[in-house]
């Protein structure tokens, strides 16, 4: 009997002995990690709020990264385009920057006979001025200026010489290459039809036969010009005022004023006005209008 309790007891103690090293086991899984997991090859966890393997924007002037664009960004940004930008040239658009016409670079090229009648709108710093232009007037002189109309030719022009009571003149491109190209484009001289009264167009000359870019329109009834070959082509129909209100305080160039000179406009280009006579009025652009 003594035996059989003996060998009771020592069971019940091996029993309670693995009980307790189960127990110990299952406690000691249970504890948490005192080290960051790491991934493979020894990379760190990423950090909170990341997928693991991607990097943080990087900081810029503006603080964070910008986003890349969407689908929407693209097209807002195209639409931005097509309306233009500041500066900016349209890719694609007709609201662009045009192409010159390369009869700019080339006269031989500006050869279109031009209608019988026309008009043409000067767009200027001090308003718009409309001139009509009569072919049987001066056929070859309305030729010309409606070929320079449609070559885009009246662009940012100087109206560098205005004397009151007589005359206000322009027509030398402000790029000193244009200048020296188109002033010795001449064509050949019309007779001298109509007289040169007030509100009438007609182009400068330098002798006979050297009519090329440079026009006048006449503030006062100058018949004296008509025996000197200067041949009419148009008439101010509207904007009169206009013309009249270009700034004519310099007066006249040398030698008989002290006005702008011609030869320094030709070679220093529109430079040597703003430096030296800033308050001269300019001829815009000019078009062909119904």
């Amino acid at each position: 009997m003594t035996t059989r309790r003996s060998t009771f007891a020592v069971f019940l103690l091996v029993l309670l002995a693995c009980i307790l090293a189960l127990g110990a086991s299952a406690c000691e899984q249970g504890k948490p990690a005192t080290k960051p997991q790491e991934g493979a090859k020894g990379d760190k966890e990423a950090p909170a709020g990341v997928d693991k393997g991607a990097t943080e924007a990087a900081p810029t002037d503006k603080g964070v990264a910008e986003a890349a664009p969407t689908d929407k960004g693209l097209a807002a940004a195209g639409e931005a385009a097509d309306k233009g930008g500041d500066g900016e040239l349209v890719v694609g658009t007709d609201k662009g920057i045009e192409t010159p016409n390369p009869a700019l670079s080339d006269p031989s090229l500006a050869t279109e006979k031009a209608p019988d009648v026309f008009k043409v709108k000067f767009e200027t710093t001090k308003g718009d001025f409309v001139v009509e232009v009569t072919r049987a007037w001066s056929p070859n002189g309305a030729d010309r200026v409606y070929n320079l109309v449609k070559i885009g030719f009246f662009k940012d022009l100087p109206v560098f010489r205005v004397v009151a009571g007589f005359m206000a003149q322009f027509g030398i491109p402000g790029d000193p290459e244009m200048a020296e190209l188109w002033g010795s484009a001449n064509i050949a001289d019309d007779p001298v039809t109509q007289s040169n009264v007030r509100g009438t167009m007609t182009f400068a000359t330098a002798g006979p036969n050297t009519r090329s870019t440079q026009f006048f329109i006449n503030y006062d009834d100058n018949g004296r010009l008509d025996g000197m070959g200067f041949s009419p082509f148009g008439k101010v129909v509207e904007g009169m005022d206009v013309v009249d209100g270009f700034y004519s305080e310099y007066g006249d160039g040398p030698p008989t004023g002290t006005g702008p000179r011609q030869d320094s406009l030709r070679k220093e280009g529109v430079g040597y006005l703003l430096q030296n006579f800033p308050k001269l009025d300019t001829i815009k652009s000019a078009t062909l209008v119904n």
